[in-house]
């Protein structure tokens, strides 16, 4: 069985750093792995995905500012948000599919497993 354990999160002012963590068991194979956010009375989006040919995919809202690290031997993602902004604040959740990006990549994102989420809140 799937399970997706995250952690990190919680609150931090503007300009702020923060780091997620996300750790996958259950996973017979490879396994696409990403950071997903919903805030309130919005769809889910996709702020990083985690391929398993490596390649990576960033939100624009994000590039330049957030930093996705994998470690194949734990089956982990590790998510560095830096230089959080107001409009960063929602629930973020850690998303995982079998092999490749697929549900992933739709809009919204329709992964087959997702972790419970841990909230970012980030005050001006």
């Amino acid at each position: 069985q799937v399970h997706l354990e995250e952690s990190g999160g919680g609150s931090v002012q503007a300009g702020g750093s923060l780091t997620l963590s996300c750790v996958a068991s259950g996973f017979s194979g490879t396994a696409c792995m990403g950071w997903f956010r919903q805030a309130p009375g919005k769809e889910r989006e996709a702020v990083v995905t985690f391929d398993t040919d490596g390649t990576t995919r960033y939100a624009d809202s994000v590039k330049g500012r957030f930093i996705i690290s994998e470690d194949n031997v734990k089956n982990s993602l590790t998510l560095q948000m830096n230089r959080l902004k107001p409009e960063d604040t929602s629930m973020y959740y850690c998303g995982a599919e079998a092999v490749y990006c697929l549900a992933a990549l739709r809009s919204p994102p329709d992964m087959p497993y997702w972790g419970e989420g841990t909230q970012v809140t980030v005050s001006s």
